[in-house]
Formats: C-alpha cells, structure tokens, sequence
C-alpha cells in the first residue's frame, strides 16, 4: 500500500473512510454499490482500499434490519475487519492478502485455527463470527460463513454462557457500597451522582452520565404506557442501546432521593451528569479514573461500575419473590412468579428477552 494511502486511512476516525481518499461527492454520485465497487478490480486494487471502500459503503447499516448502527458498532466492526485481514498475513500464514471479494473458506478456517490458539472467549468468536458475516451479506454472499461446528470448534469454545455463574455485586465482595459513594460523592460531585442513579435504577454507566435530572423526569401521562402499568406519578426516561426508552418509576425513597441529588449537582435545568467542561468522551474517562481511584476495579476491591448494576437488579428480583436469585443460591420461587419477575429485571435494564436476565441472575431452576 502506498504510503499516502496509508497515511490517509490511519489519519481518519474508524469506521469512516476519508473524503479525499474515496471522492464519494464527486465519484460516486449516483452509482450504486455494485457500480463502485467494480471500479476497484480484484487484483488491481489493493484489497484493503477495497475493504475500505466496502466499511464507506455498508458499515452504517443493521445487518438484518433497515435501521443504522450506534457509532460503536460501527467502530467495532471497522476495527475487527481491518484487523481480520491484516492477521491473516501476520498470523495465519498467507503472503498475499485476498480481495474481501475473493474471501473463502480456507481463509475463514485458518484465522478460526488462530483464535482457538489465542484462546478467544466464546462471546468473541460469536462476534467475529456475527462481523464476518455482515461483510459477507455485503458482498452478496449470505451463506459464506458457516455455523461454528463446521469450523472445529467444540461447543466451549463459541457457546455463549447466559446464566451468569458468578454474584459480581458489589456487596458480594464485602463491599460497604454507601460509604464508598459517599466518598466519591465528596471527590466528584459528577461521578458520586451517576453511581447514585446506577444505584437505584441500574443505569448503564454511560446512561448514567447522560442523564438529565431535569429533563429526563416526566409525569406518569407523558410515558405512553396502559393506565394499569401505572407504579408512581413520575417516572424517568432512559434512552439506552439502539435508542430504545424505557421508563423508570419513581417509587421507592431511594430513587427520588438519588435523582434529587443530581438535581442539586447539574448547573441547569437541561445539563445532564458529566460536567459541562467536558465532551462525552472525556466525561466517561473522567468517569473511569475517579472508580480506579477509589479501587474500583477487578484487580484491586474485584468490582466494576458495571456490578453496582447487577447489584441493583438482583435486589430488584429478590424484592419481586421474596428469594435470592440462583447466582445467590436462593431457593426457586415458582415458574411462573420467576419468569414474571424475570421480565421485570430485564425491562429494568433495558432489554426486550427475559432471558436478558439471566447474566445478571442465572439461569432459573425448577422449584421443588
């Protein structure tokens, strides 16, 4: 690759190809995809300018659905693609790079061989196996990419284990977690009240920061929800993954007091919880230095911000029955008050499968 070219795609964000790289404005005006990209030919184009082209193209959309992707995913499915086909040289063995178009078995098995000896967990050859055939639906090949067996992997190594087989609480490492934010509370006024709210309604750590203590706080009338779904008179809205709202209700002390406290922290009646000095990004590394000051990471107290959040949604579904959840070792409730129960710590976290649940609870087992 020349060393312009070169320049020009490290030079960029990922996910996104440069505009004087491609042209688009100019040279793609009213083409279609497969117009396009047969102006790049295999074997005269360099296969990653033709991948590149490809992420331009297609890296915006929903594999199934007709719908784009957070910028996350698009990042993420960026980064794997462009490191898929750099580790097939450098790690699995072929000089000469294929043409993403010319992708074929003997490449997918010999980069599957690689990630069985790098001993990849099973949730990430799930999602290199989920990216690679999102290109090649791209490429108008949706069969290319066979089920995981058919690579040699033993059912350990792509199975995904939804129940989780570990408490990651807080409290299950011993730890006083009110005290803890309180001194946090005292060192940052942001972050103290983010770990409030994740405290008291399970808030992913990024929808923590952008709450707005204001603006997120509706009346029961304005959420859409059935008359008899009614819990409270106010309730907040959450925006989380892939822009789906879900409404909290206030109806526990804790709640209110926690959405309080960040009332008396925010500056303005539409701030959310970074401190308005900062951008996102910075707000959330912000966030993640004042935790790992505090010991808040595997390495040092065993827990992260993310705990706190399963800590909640187990209290949550030992509220509803009565019980500890199996990750506890609490007895079953029965089937039916478990499944409903289930729903409601899955709705809590933002999530449509009550099987959702069960990475924070553990699978359910049968009531004697």
């Amino acid at each position: 690759m020349p060393d312009l070219m070169r320049r020009q795609l490290q030079a960029h964000s990922p996910g996104r190809l440069p505009a004087q790289q491609i042209g688009r404005a100019q040279e793609w005006a009213g083409r279609t995809p497969s117009e396009i990209l047969a102006r790049y030919r295999p074997g005269k184009a360099p296969p990653r300018m033709v991948l590149e082209v490809l992420l331009a193209l297609f890296n915006a959309q929903h594999t199934a659905l007709e719908k784009t992707v957070s910028h996350k995913t698009r990042h993420d499915r960026a980064q794997f693609l462009r490191r898929f086909f750099r580790d097939l040289h450098d790690k699995a063995g072929f000089k000469q790079l294929p043409d993403p178009r010319n992708l074929g078995q003997k490449h997918l098995r010999a980069m599957v061989k690689v990630w069985q000896q790098d001993r990849l967990a099973p949730a990430t050859i799930q999602t290199y196996l989920s990216f690679l055939r999102g290109l090649a639906l791209w490429l108008g090949k949706p069969g290319l990419v066979r089920e995981p067996a058919f690579y040699g992997l033993h059912i350990d190594e792509y199975q995904r284990h939804e129940g989780a087989r570990r408490d990651r609480s807080w409290s299950a490492h011993h730890v006083d977690i009110d005290a803890l934010i309180d001194e946090i509370c005292a060192f940052d006024r942001y972050v103290g009240a983010s770990l409030r709210l994740i405290r008291a309604m399970g808030l992913r750590r990024k929808e923590s920061v952008l709450f707005r203590p204001f603006a997120n706080v509706i009346a029961f009338e304005g959420t859409g929800l059935a008359p008899e779904e009614r819990l409270a008179d106010r309730y907040v809205c959450i925006k989380g993954k892939g822009g789906r709202k879900r409404y909290i209700p206030l109806d526990s002390a804790a709640r209110v007091d926690a959405v309080e406290f960040a009332q008396r922290v925010v500056g303005h009646r539409d701030a959310h919880m970074g401190d308005p000095a900062n951008d996102l990004k910075k707000n959330l590394r912000r966030f993640d230095y004042v935790l790992a000051k505090f010991g808040i990471t595997c390495a040092r107290l065993g827990i992260t911000a993310h705990g706190l959040r399963h800590e909640t949604l187990i209290d949550h579904f030992e509220a509803l029955t009565g019980t500890p959840p199996p990750v506890r070792g609490g007895s079953p409730p029965t089937p039916a008050l478990d499944r409903s129960a289930r729903l409601a710590v899955s709705r809590l976290a933002g999530h449509a499968r009550i099987r959702a649940a069960n990475p924070y609870l553990g699978t359910p087992t049968v009531s004697g």
